[in-house]
């Protein structure tokens, strides 16, 4: 028989609601950029944190500066979500290292410029849904074999998981597949008390996204302008998308599940 949680109709102070204070979590793709800012704000509300990355020396120096600067115990891990065993093996790192895992962010991905579907070789196709889908899905299945009711799944989708555009077809696809990820483990895992979202960015200035947009500006397009060209007139910045993960995550949203929160300053609308 299915059983679910009580409903809490307590009025929690809001700081409360925000604290992950005795929870653990992991965040994949969390070297640089929107993975080592997750990591921070998830560190500064109280949780201690595994930061996996193919990068073990990029997450390894950001572990050291979190913990310092926010007093919990980040642990840096080498992690290819792309080896299935890797993100089983991160999961077990967590609640080896702390006892317990409460939340999962599924960040890691590969960036989006994949050129004419007509030239995309089947090995290039495989392994990004590898990365950015299975990598997600599997993340997410180990994460839930290892948690309890109050646990939380949050999945970094794109705002091309609701539209396309020209030149990134197998990155669309990909993210329009962790979007419906997003929606069947919500139904899946909700009995478990297990919580499932998606955050889905639009163009935020990280490294990666320089790196993409490398030729771009050496054309002389003004990115930053034309990322900026929304309805709050700006381009996004890691920070932006941090906060809405740590929404997630948190008892703010204990009632959402299986939906797909765009931070967008307005794109989609």
């Amino acid at each position: 028989m299915t059983t679910h949680a009580a409903p809490d109709h307590s009025h929690r102070p809001l700081a409360d609601l925000i604290r992950l204070d005795g929870r653990v979590a992991v965040v994949t793709g969390a070297a640089r950029g929107l993975g080592a800012q997750i990591v921070r704000r998830l560190a500064e509300a109280g949780a201690d944190v595994v930061a996996g990355d193919v990068d073990q020396s990029g997450v390894a120096e950001l572990a050291s500066d979190t913990t310092d600067r926010f007093g919990r115990q980040v642990v840096g891990v080498g992690c290819d979500v792309a080896v299935p065993d890797q993100i089983a093996a991160l999961a077990d790192r967590a609640v080896a290292e702390f006892g317990r895992l409460d939340i999962w962010v599924n960040n890691a991905g590969i960036s989006y410029a994949t050129g004419s579907p007509l030239a995309v070789e089947v090995e290039f196709f495989d392994h990004m849904f590898a990365v950015n889908t299975r990598g997600c899905y599997l993340g997410a299945r180990e994460a839930a074999k290892r948690m309890g009711p109050g646990g939380v799944v949050v999945n970094l989708a794109s705002t091309t998981g609701f539209r396309a555009g020209v030149g990134t077809s197998v990155y669309v696809a990909s993210k329009h597949a962790v979007v419906g990820v997003t929606k069947a483990l919500g139904l899946e895992f909700g009995p478990l008390g297990i919580r499932v979202l998606g955050v889905a960015p639009t163009v935020i200035d990280t490294p990666g996204v320089r790196e993409e947009m490398s030729a771009l500006l050496a054309a002389g397009t003004d990115v930053a302008a034309r990322a900026a060209a929304n309805p709050l007139g700006r381009m996004g910045v890691p920070d932006d998308v941090a906060r809405v993960v740590l929404f997630a995550a948190s008892d703010l949203a204990a009632f959402m599940t299986g939906s797909t929160l765009a931070v967008d300053a307005g794109r989609l609308a």
